[in-house]
């Protein structure tokens, strides 16, 4: 923090307000939002993103191509303070507002989406023609690219890096059988035919919704250090083939149309040969795509790359179908393995979702027969403590009930800042959910206390007691312990009762009608 608020002192003369964390990349770059202790005329403060860097190359990367893109014209956050050591810098705020949030709220009942979002998803692909020929337009070529990390091109070890990722993060991990030898000579054969065209064109990398803000209706770009002299083809299959977007085949159609229109002032090209070539890229990427699934899902057991790979896995059936795949026919018929294996995992879990739901609809049958006039609505009581001085007892007598231990995630008491504070203070939990572990750990106790208090008040039981500790009893604990109650009484409407008991802190919510 220090670093930042003297960036900040040196910037502005004065000293920021707050410094709040933000969410992560999948980088180990750190952001913060930084709000100002100025008020402008209108009464608002001013806020900026503060970015630590880890790797002086990469940090190198953002800026130059961040001061390349400024110049050519194009919507990015304006650098506005660089450290001395260049591991720090400050940005232009753009907001909270993805294009991928955007499009979530602009989402319709039939999974299209409304003009609104059509026209920013027009804007943002209208741009990239812009963004890919800049170098090319800049006359600066060489200098473009010489910053680029971690290399300057897209080129066969890039390409064979990606290929092995999908082998060993995926297949391997899925329990997929194959030959090696087999399969490598088709990765050959994929990366000759992906490299067949060198462009002085720059590869965004991660050209998808995520990394586009939408800041007065204007689409701005960012992370886009990982980007590279590559084809154009890649970067509009990773937008339009995002497996989380969900986009129909007439949504991109029509958001090619756009593009090609925009790619006019820099290239002619036939649509058919266009779009034949894409799909190329499609398959690759889709292969790229589901080897980091494997990686943070399969491996990492992170739940939101596992829900993402039925979304990939049905991209690459269509792929297949397509025909793209049939010049490769060894990566072909592993990857036809794949699609059925991954189909039979997807519709076994759809059959215990239809057990499970069926067995909820005969347990709430079977508790309006068992639920009288005479039985006690249930309370839920959620305790927070230290494992230090033992954990709660059950003043109901039933026994029973859970018991978290919050000790694997990350702790905000080894910081000077965070001491003092607990698991209801902001800061503590910016920092909690910025970090994520915290959420991912929440996400399971969810699935497990849901069924426990639905099935006790289905079975008219009065009381669940539901406790969770950490090492003192003050952040970690506080933070879950609050979050399970509020989440439960959100969802029931049944009575919870919180104590977080070193803080000395208890707090009722009432039964809702």
């Amino acid at each position: 923090m220090e670093r930042i608020t003297h960036l900040y002192k040196t910037l502005t003369g004065c000293e920021p307000k707050d410094i709040v964390p933000l969410a992560g990349a999948g980088s180990n770059r750190r952001y913060f939002r930084v709000e100002g202790g100025e008020e402008h005329s209108d009464g608002k403060t001013r806020t900026l993103i503060a970015v630590i860097g880890t790797h002086l190359e990469e940090n190198e990367a953002f800026l130059t191509l961040a001061s390349q893109f400024s110049h050519g014209g194009l919507s990015v956050p304006e650098v506005l303070a660089v450290s001395e050591d260049r591991m720090t810098y400050l940005l232009e705020d753009c907001g909270d507002v993805s294009l991928y949030s955007f499009m979530a709220q602009h989402r319709q009942e039939n999974g299209e989406f409304d003009q609104e979002a059509l026209a920013a998803l027009q804007a943002t692909i209208e741009a990239l023609p812009q963004i890919q020929f800049l170098p090319v337009s800049s006359k600066t070529e060489e200098s473009f690219f010489s910053k680029c990390f971690p290399q300057q091109t897209m080129d066969r070890h890039n390409v064979m890096f990606d290929l092995n990722y999908f082998k060993y993060c995926f297949l391997k991990l899925k329990g997929i059988e194959f030959n090696e030898f087999k399969l490598q000579q088709d990765f050959e054969n994929l990366a000759d035919d992906l490299l067949k065209e060198q462009d002085s064109t720059f590869l965004y990398r991660d050209f998808q919704s995520r990394n586009v803000m939408l800041k007065d209706g204007k689409p701005y770009f960012i992370d886009f250090q990982g980007g590279r002299r590559g084809p154009i083809y890649y970067d509009v299959a990773s937008f339009l083939w995002q497996s989380s977007a969900r986009f129909s085949d007439d949504i991109r159609s029509i958001l090619i149309d756009s593009y090609l229109r925009a790619l006019r002032p820099y290239r002619i090209v036939e649509k058919s040969d266009f779009i034949s070539k894409l799909h190329l890229f499609v398959f690759f990427r889709v292969l790229q795509v589901l080897g980091a699934y494997g990686y943070r899902g399969l491996w990492e057991k992170k739940a939101y790359f596992i829900e993402s790979i039925p979304l990939a896995i049905s991209n690459l059936q269509k792929e297949l179908l397509l025909g793209v795949c049939a010049p490769y026919p060894y990566l072909q018929e592993v990857c036809a393995t794949l699609v059925t294996l991954c189909t039979q995992d997807e519709e076994a879990r759809r059959e215990e979702e239809e057990k499970r739901a069926k067995v909820s609809a005969y347990l709430q049958h079977d508790a309006t027969y068992l639920n009288t006039e005479n039985r006690p609505p249930l309370v839920v009581r959620v305790f927070s403590f230290s494992f230090k001085k033992g954990i709660p007892e059950d003043e109901s007598g039933n026994g029973g009930g859970y018991v978290f231990d919050c000790r694997s995630t990350h702790n905000p008491g080894r910081y000077d800042e965070y001491k003092p504070l607990t698991g209801l203070d902001k800061p503590v939990i910016d920092f909690l959910e910025a970090d994520g572990e915290i959420l991912t750990f929440l996400d399971s106790v969810y699935k497990m206390v849901d069924f426990h208090v639905a099935r006790f008040m289905e079975r008219g039981f009065a009381n669940l007691q539901i406790n969770f500790g950490c090492t003192g009893g003050r952040h970690r604990s506080v933070y879950s312990a609050q979050h399970v109650a509020e989440h439960i009484h959100q969802k029931f409407g049944v009575e919870v009762r919180i104590n977080h008991r070193e803080q000395g802190v208890k707090q009722t919510l009432s039964i809702r009608p």
